[in-house]
């Protein structure tokens, strides 16, 4: 039987290591935290990423619990709406509404569809070297210590601003995002009952701006979003980066580079979960050989495509 080993138990790992083992092939997951880290807030699925959870035989739980995202606009710091999220054009081409769910959810999904001893915690891997199994999968994320072993000339890259997430309970609309000077806020579903914000801050790296900060900041901004700050009681903050230069190839000897790992890119899209899904499904269905072919070039363009939006958004 074919080997393989999934570095990196995030939503790209353990889909890699579902869509391997549907396939026949004995899969180990190995994951540097002493459990897997599943924190996070939504997530929005588009419909290529819905139809690649179902072909990973998980759609029908994600869809049990998702919430459909139709409609949704950019405002104006005063309120004015500028234009709608594309929201009715993904749906009427895509064949789906995207769908809002929790990135807690997913993983923990994800993770269940595995049996326990697949997974093993607390172990880190520094080179594909190290590993003697048929197939590498490096889903190890941004900072990824497998792509710096094969390809050292590709490094992070800050991309000028902070990303600030969070989760309230009650649902609070208008859905949609506010665009202003150095900062983006954006208020989305997330589960029947919830609601998800987050913001886009101009900000030197490592800036931490705690809730305070943005209530002051923001309290003259368009409802709902000064009432969600203030019933907010935590946040996730993290420096947002992508990398350059971009890898020339996203498969090195039985090494396959996957997700962030291979193409960080900005949130401006909301693209980074779904096509970490996508490379998942297409790596096992097409093969390594294949893989690099397919999903480089539009992942890069994606990755590119982001960066350039939010310049615009912020």
């Amino acid at each position: 039987m074919r080997t393989a080993a999934v570095v990196g138990a995030g939503i790209g790992g353990l889909a890699a290591a579902i869509a391997l083992r549907n396939r026949g092939w004995d899969v180990t997951v190995l994951e540097r935290w002493p459990q897997i880290v599943d924190l996070g807030t939504a997530i929005g699925l588009w419909p290529d990423a819905q139809r690649a959870l179902g072909r990973l035989g998980v759609g029908d739980q994600i869809q049990a619990v998702g919430v459909p995202y139709r409609t949704a606009h950019v405002r104006t710091p005063k309120g004015r709406r500028i234009a709608p999220l594309p929201l009715e054009r993904i749906e009427r081409s895509g064949g789906a509404p995207v769908l809002m769910v929790p990135r807690t959810t997913l993983i923990r999904t994800l993770a269940n569809a595995l049996p326990a001893k697949t997974i093993h915690t607390g172990i880190t891997v520094d080179r594909p070297t190290d590993l003697p199994h048929d197939l590498i999968v490096a889903a190890d994320g941004y900072r990824s210590t497998i792509r710096t072993a094969v390809a050292p000339q590709t490094r992070t890259r800050y991309l000028g601003f902070v990303a600030i997430r969070g989760v309230v309970d009650g649902e609070f609309g208008p859905y949609g995002e506010v665009w202003g000077r150095g900062i983006l806020v954006g208020v989305t579903p997330v589960e029947r009952g919830r609601t998800n914000f987050y913001v886009a801050l101009r900000a030197p790296q490592h800036t931490r701006p705690t809730l305070d900060d943005l209530r002051e900041r923001l309290a003259h901004y368009p409802e709902p979003i000064p009432t969600v700050l203030g019933l907010a009681t935590d946040v996730l903050r993290h420096d947002v980066h992508d990398l350059a230069p971009a890898l020339r190839t996203y498969v090195h000897r039985n090494v396959a580079l996957l997700g962030d790992a291979a193409h960080a890119m900005a949130p401006s899209l909301g693209q980074g979960a779904c096509q970490a899904l996508i490379d998942a499904d297409c790596l096992a269905t097409n093969g390594l050989e294949n893989y690099d072919e397919l999903r480089r070039r539009p992942t890069q363009r994606l990755a590119r495509a982001s960066r350039l939006l939010s310049r615009i958004q912020t």
